[in-house]
């Protein structure tokens, strides 16, 4: 069983026992977190979608980690106008692991 849930504008295929890493979510370390905003539930041959979401569906989620992911390194520049720009950024995340999903 795997459900498609969407949070921070992606979307992700989830199942029990999974462990992703979202756009950061206000929550404690440890913390129990309900996903209601699910998309699909597919149970061997039982598919249910949402229009755009499913009602009733929820996803548990425990909050394992928040940090932040790898740099990425931006570099701009303007051929003969003597521009050059460097810039970097590492994006905050929050690290979850899957345990139930309710349809």
């Amino acid at each position: 069983m795997y459900a498609v849930i969407k949070t921070g504008g992606k979307q992700y295929k989830v199942a029990a026992g999974d462990k992703i890493k979202v756009e950061q979510i206000a929550a404690d370390v440890g913390q129990d977190i309900v996903l209601d905003q699910v998309l699909a539930v597919f149970d061997g041959a039982d598919t249910r979608l949402g229009t755009p979401l499913l009602a009733g569906a929820a996803v548990k989620a425990k909050v394992l980690a928040h940090g932040r992911g790898e740099k990425i390194r931006i570099f701009k520049m303007r051929r003969r106008k003597h521009y050059q720009k460097h810039q970097g950024h590492r994006q905050n995340f929050t690290e979850l692991h899957i345990e139930s999903i309710a349809a």
